[in-house]
């Protein structure tokens, strides 16, 4: 029989939801993979904002942890995935997605390499199709491919972390505030937490973390993307100068490899990811998955996925948005006036290699 504190359990429910204060996520906030994990301990805003001055550690244990072992786990992972592992060093830390061969993306994971093994967690929603594919492909490769008993641990802010025990840790290279996550022993949650606390780190709840990931443009599949995406809408997914991404664009073929290089080489992705700022007068939120519009509605030139409340901003999202829509254009949201913040728009690359080749041979 399963635990009710298993992550195995649809109903998983963290320890930690019994400290005081302890919300869940309701409303337009549950629309996040946030089940089982508290959204704020009674001070959301505050939780935030303790990561600019100091050092919050969240529970993200809701999400489930993959574990590849074997001799031949490297090559296997860099046959099937986006990202470049087959050289990767222990302490190797990045995200990578499984793509179909449309290149469209099924599932996004983050991942470490530890001394032996590889470890890559990913919301529970996603896990079960995700670990089915890794043992499916498995054939006569030296690979094991198995859940592993451990919980997320994401430790924010410019302070430096504290020394306590983990079963692995890595530093997360992302746009926001500095990231460390600890992978450590579901059983030990509760007590490594009483640690961190102990050692200056502020409880702090999956809102505050949520306001983070939005400022850092890093998307979560259920929320922000749709069966349509591709790598490209997510800029900081394809891995470009010391940033791995998602996407190593020198690495050989995997499933879905020659969308990525058609759009690198040759176009652009007709939609982007950007971070919205939202009109905080409105009565309500809108609601994740509600179409972008101009002022007066009419045509779809966007889709509003995660909302929440900012300790700076206010009420901020994240957003797949047409690029002609970027700039020069008012937006609305239904009766919500929301405007593109200016510093996530996309930094342009200059023309493509293969663009400039087409081009030359056309005489242009």
């Amino acid at each position: 029989m399963t635990s009710p504190t298993s992550s195995d359990s649809s109903d998983y429910r963290s320890p930690l939801l019994g400290r005081p204060g302890a919300a869940e996520a309701q409303g337009t906030d549950a629309a996040v993979d946030s089940a089982g994990v508290a959204w704020h301990y009674g001070d959301p805003l505050g939780e935030q904002r303790a990561a600019h001055s100091g050092l919050i550690v969240v529970d993200r244990s809701h999400r489930k942890v993959l574990r590849v072992t074997g001799p031949d786990a490297a090559h296997f992972l860099n046959n099937l995935l986006s990202q470049k592992l087959d050289d990767a060093a222990p302490g190797f830390a990045a995200a990578t997605l499984d793509l179909d061969i449309q290149g469209r993306i099924l599932h996004h994971a983050d991942v470490l390499r530890t001394d032996d093994a590889f470890y890559l967690d990913l919301p529970a929603s996603q896990a079960s199709t995700f670990l089915d594919f890794l043992q499916k492909m498995v054939f006569w490769s030296q690979v094991e491919v198995a859940e592993a008993d451990l919980a997320v641990l994401t430790l924010l802010g410019d302070a430096a972390p504290p020394a306590v025990a983990a079963h692995a840790s890595r530093d997360v290279p992302w746009g926001g505030v500095p990231r460390r996550d600890l992978l450590v022993e579901r059983a030990s949650l509760a007590e490594t937490v009483a640690a961190l606390e102990s050692a200056g780190a502020r409880l702090a709840g999956l809102m505050a973390f949520t306001a983070e990931r939005v400022r850092a443009l890093e998307p979560e599949k259920a929320a922000d993307l749709d069966d349509k995406s591709i790598p490209h809408e997510i800029p900081s997914w394809i891995g470009r100068d010391d940033l791995p991404g998602a996407v190593h664009l020198e690495k050989g073929c995997y499933r879905g490899q020659e969308t990525v290089a058609r759009v690198e080489n040759l176009g652009r992705s007709p939609r982007v990811l950007v971070m919205l700022q939202l009109d905080g007068s409105a009565p309500e939120d809108p609601v994740p998955g509600a179409e972008i519009t101009g002022p007066a509605g009419g045509r779809a030139l966007g889709r509003l996925g995660t909302v929440v409340h900012d300790c700076d901003f206010g009420p901020i999202g994240l957003a797949l948005v047409r690029r002609n829509a970027l700039e020069g254009q008012q937006l609305s949201i239904g009766p919500t006036a929301v405007m593109v913040d200016p510093s996530s728009l996309p930094r342009e690359k200059g023309e493509q290699a293969g663009r400039a080749a087409v081009n030359r041979l056309r005489g242009h």
